[in-house]
């Protein structure tokens, strides 16, 4: 009796210590939810497949986003959307189908990211705009010049492009070994580089990191600008899988973004970040969709539980971080 004390006793200290955790045990819980529905093997398989491909897109914009979360209270970008849909408009459009393009094509969907993280950050630092109103605004500026370049039109990809955006390698999904390529750089800057700590620096106290010679302004400009050039990113990416740009691609990853920051147990509050959880929230929120679908539910039924179970999540991870 005794070691299954213990091994539950273990088993929790690890979780506590790990508030990513919560979110892959979310995850797992939910696509075992849905197998109850979808009862073969190939059905189970797909729905994972599935879950890889389209978590992949909210992975890429929520480790821009936990970037930003991070540096504390008041920091979140609500640009992104339209800067998804600015870059994959532009760099679709300059490309017009044409498989030799696709280089160019990804340089422009980049600097398209550079300029927008560019421009957020002008208004925070130079007009001392808060960063929320500030990113909010910018967004309504991408978003017309968007609507300003495809003039409603849907800017298909070069067929490589699509090909490879939908193909996989290894029985996984290509757009998810590009979500994982983003999330392990985004760890390794976290964990083993100094522009990491000051990062962190920076989210725990700013006036303490400014007078610790952290370049707290320097940080901020990189990690917005750096946030936006994912958004951009995965704009591209996203265009490239959907068989084409438009103007509402990015919309659900205004909240999206967001979400799989907190869900993955990153502090709101900034100072500590989480890239591993961003996986499991990001396949937590798609299959929790998936399993409220398989079961029948309405969409105002969906919205309400899906919403339910995420506060519930939250509140759970929050309440072991507070016990550590």
């Amino acid at each position: 009796m005794q070691p299954q004390k213990r091994s539950a006793r273990d088993f929790l200290e690890l979780v506590s210590g790990k508030p990513w955790i919560w979110a892959f045990l979310a995850a797992g819980a939910t696509y075992l939810a849905t197998l109850l529905v979808v009862t073969n093997s190939a059905g189970a398989g797909a729905l994972l497949y599935a879950a890889l491909t389209f978590a992949s897109f909210s992975v890429i914009v929520g480790v821009g986003q936990m970037f930003v979360v991070t540096l504390g209270p008041g920091n979140v970008d609500l640009s992104i959307p339209a800067t998804m849909t600015l870059a994959a408009t532009l760099s679709l459009k300059f490309m017009a189908t044409d498989g030799a393009l696709i280089v160019p094509g990804v340089l422009i969907a980049i600097g398209v990211g550079l300029v927008c993280g560019l421009f957020n950050f002008s208004l925070i630092l130079l007009l001392r705009i808060p960063p929320i109103i500030a990113t909010l605004s910018s967004s309504f500026l991408f978003q017309s010049l968007a609507i300003w370049s495809n003039r409603g039109v849907r800017v298909k990809p070069p067929e490589l492009l699509a090909q490879f955006s939908t193909g996989g390698i290894f029985g996984l999904p290509n757009v998810a070994l590009i979500a994982l390529l983003v999330s392990v750089l985004a760890w390794c800057v976290l964990e083993k580089t100094i522009a990491g700590r000051w990062v962190l620096a920076t989210g725990q106290n700013k006036r303490a990191a400014r007078l610790g010679g952290v370049p707290v302004n320097a940080v901020r400009f990189v990690v917005y600008v750096g946030c936006a050039v994912l958004a951009g990113v995965a704009g591209f990416v996203l265009a490239s899988f959907s068989g084409g740009a438009n103007l509402n691609m990015g919309t659900e990853y205004m909240l999206m973004s967001i979400a799989v920051v907190v869900i993955g147990g990153s502090s709101i509050a900034g100072g500590n970040s989480n890239v591993p959880g961003i996986w499991g929230a990001a396949l937590f929120m798609f299959l929790i969709v998936s399993m409220l679908n398989s079961y029948g539910l309405g969409a105002g039924v969906r919205l309400m539980l899906t919403g339910l179970i995420i506060v519930s999540v939250v509140v759970l991870a929050s309440k072991r971080r507070h016990q550590i």
